[in-house]
């Protein structure tokens, strides 16, 4: 062999799992590794006399400088067809991508329209793909494949598409120079001229003319003094299969050139590496074409190579489409122009109504107002897990302009059935997307649980309670639905723990109703030291017990009272603290948790209650001034905000028998067990 050639091939995916520091750094040594073994060291030059290193430093270790010899990088595309029609948006996503990193140039892989069809659909999608790469703001050259070619209907003519290709695409096959390097496109769809026949399944349609071939060795011999000879072809029949040995007279002329460096195919619609005899051969995925998604992370996805030649080596990466950000787009006026979209709701017309026998047939509109300045996309699925529900339409995508409001109708439909131990209630995911004049930016998905009420509430065998395991389980009220509350207001609950932590800090708390950091509102256990703590950036209230006063496993009523300023703690009936506010109460944006304590950066909870929680109380009034026996089982009243009887579990959610019909969601799994 002549020069020396490696090269380095690298896959770009999402590793979800969390290591730890030792396989990091295990995994860093394994890579370092990989890579001398693929990979000549890059050339460089020494810093230490250097006319190109400047320092007023001295005694200081100095890194080597890049050897300043000439390099240069080349996108690649494979295969755009066989999927749905919207795959032209994935080749405009390819595009836009490239564009970012500004490549010398792209090469295709061919199949570039779906064709299989008569000339003029032909015309029409040929001038669809132009129009798309197009916009690429460095040159693009073809290759042909099978859907570019083949004639689909009546009157095929001679050579199928083949004139067409060369008169709005380029030749068949050509080559050309570009910084000592050689680049090769061959065409693999030649077929039988004699007999007008093409395929790609039959060996016999798939071997290189003559003409071909001579011109192949040809431009070998033109291109023997290049650093690197890059080839192109459509179909990879280097794999074999089908293919059969159509390839090797092909790969025996590649191999006597001796600076044939790598052969680039598509067609096969997954990511394939086949090194022989010193030439990688590399098979793509696709830009907008069908493929299985079986491994994304293994090739099987929309992607194109990145190439980046040096004289002695080249590294080639594929990066998935998509993935590439412009980052000079990326502002602070584009931050809160997505916040604004991500803050904005899903509101509903009405409640659905429960029949007294479980039926409900009902249209309800849901709406959703752009608040931002840039277009959004969005997809509206509802989320069904009880058979006995019916909802249409199933899904559905659409485009808002900037400041407007979509409205759509669903049509909810649940035949007869209590709410018994399988009922599960409703949702709606709202996946949304910014779209800028270069990028799209995802919103996280939201997830909007749909209110509902019952004609008449099914009747319950025995009073129940929340068992909560004190690892992770609690009950959320997200935070644009928690009532708004003014100077007055009631917090209870009856709580039976079995055992009261208190090990400092925030981890260490025994959390029971609270939406409190740096404002609103907590009761807490702290030790078994009952405390209502009413928090704010630079004053904190908290009224509390003198002492530890909660016994594990028994029950006890922990109410806290907000009157004007003053604000009062009891336990079991007895006022067992107050205390005075001599500030101005600021509400927060954090969820209400019961269980656990909301944090405003993630993990959004910390620490978690160990025990039976039953009968919480918000009301918008001060409902105890002097002591009281405390009850249970309340009924709502116009001053209940919110009224959880935890007396049964319906699906994901603990049914909120106050009028404002605001559902608790359960997390991590809790139960709820008779109430003893």
């Amino acid at each position: 062999m002549g020069l020396s050639k490696s090269i380095r091939v690298w896959l770009l995916v999402s590793i979800s799992a969390s290591l730890c520091a030792q396989e990091v750094l295990d995994n860093l040594e394994h890579q370092r590794h990989v890579a001398s073994a693929r990979n000549a060291a890059h050339p460089t030059e020494a810093a230490a006399g250097s006319t190109r290193f400047f320092t007023t430093r001295k005694g200081a270790a100095l890194p080597p400088l890049t050897d300043e010899a000439e390099m240069f990088t080349f996108a690649v595309f494979g295969d755009r067809t066989g999927g749905p029609a919207e795959g032209v948006n994935v080749l405009a996503d390819a595009v836009r991508d490239v564009n970012l990193v500004e490549p010398d140039m792209v090469m295709t892989l061919g199949d570039l329209i779906e064709g299989y069809a008569t000339a003029e659909p032909w015309l029409q999608e040929a001038e669809e793909y132009k129009g798309i790469m197009n916009n690429l703001i460095c040159p693009w050259f073809p290759v042909a494949g099978n859907h570019d070619i083949y004639w689909g209907g009546h009157g095929r003519p001679e050579g199928h598409h083949e004139s067409n290709f060369e008169t709005h695409f380029g030749p068949l096959w050509y080559a050309f120079e570009h910084k000592n390097c050689f680049f090769i496109v061959l065409y693999t769809d030649e077929g039988i001229a004699e007999t007008n026949e093409k395929g790609f399944m039959n060996p016999a349609l798939q071997q290189m003319s003559a003409e071909q071939m001579a011109w192949l060795k040809e431009m070998l011999i033109q291109g023997e003094s290049a650093d690197h000879v890059f080839v192109f072809a459509h179909h990879p029949r280097w794999i074999g299969g089908h293919y059969r040995d159509t390839w090797e007279p092909v790969h025996e002329v590649l191999k006597a050139a001796e600076n044939v460096t790598a052969v680039f195919g598509g067609h096969i619609h997954h990511m394939r590496s086949d090194p022989r005899d010193g030439i990688q051969y590399l098979s793509l995925a696709t830009v907008g074409g069908t493929n299985s998604e079986t491994f994304p992370s293994a090739g099987y996805l929309h992607q194109y190579h990145l190439v980046t030649v040096r004289k002695q080596q080249i590294a080639v990466t594929s990066y998935p489409v998509g993935a590439a950000m412009d980052v000079l787009d990326i502002t602070p006026d584009l931050h809160q122009e997505l916040k604004k979209v991500s803050g904005s709701k899903l509101r509903l017309s009405d409640d659905i109504e429960i029949g007294s026998d479980g039926a409900v047939d009902q249209e309800v509109e849901v709406s959703f107002t752009n608040p931002s300045k840039y277009p959004i996309r969005i997809e509206l699925t509802p989320i069904v897990t009880d058979s006995r529900w019916r909802v249409y339409p199933d899904h559905l995508h659409r485009s808002i302009a900037p400041g407007e409001e979509c409205r759509v109708p669903f049509l909810f439909q649940r035949r007869q059935g209590t709410a018994d131990i399988d009922f599960q209630a409703l949702s709606l995911s709202l996946v949304a997307e910014c779209r800028t004049s270069t990028s799209r930016y995802p919103i996280p998905a939201q997830r909007t649980w749909i209110p509902y009420s019952f004609a008449e509430m099914p009747a319950i065998e025995q009073d129940g309670a929340l068992d909560l395991s004190g690892i992770s389980q609690f009950l959320r009220i997200p935070h644009e639905q928690v009532p708004q509350l003014g100077d007055q207001f009631t917090v209870e609950c009856w709580v039976k723990a079995r055992s009261f932590p208190n090990t400092g800090g925030m981890k260490g708390r025994t959390p029971l109703i609270t939406k409190a950091y740096f404002g609103e509102f907590g009761l807490f256990a702290d030790g078994g030291r009952p405390s209502f703590e009413l928090p704010a950036w630079k004053n904190e209230l908290i009224v509390h017990a003198n002492e530890p006063m909660l016994k594990a496993n028994q029950w006890h009523h922990i109410a806290g009272v907000l009157d004007g300023d003053t604000a009062q703690l009891f336990v079991d009936g007895k006022k067992v603290g107050s205390g005075k506010i001599e500030w101005q109460r600021k509400p927060n944006n954090l969820d209400l948790l019961i269980g656990a304590l909301p944090h405003r950066h993630p993990p959004r909870h910390y620490s978690h209650f160990n025990g039976l929680i039953d009968s919480v109380r918000l009301s918008t009034v001060a409902r105890y001034s002097e002591d009281f026996t405390p009850e249970q089982g309340w009924e709502s009243d116009d001053a209940t905000a919110l009224l959880y009887h935890m007396d049964r579990l319906l699906g994901e959610q603990i049914y909120d028998h106050s009028a404002n019909r605001i559902h608790a969601q359960v997390e991590g799994g809790p139960t709820i067990r008779p109430r003893r």
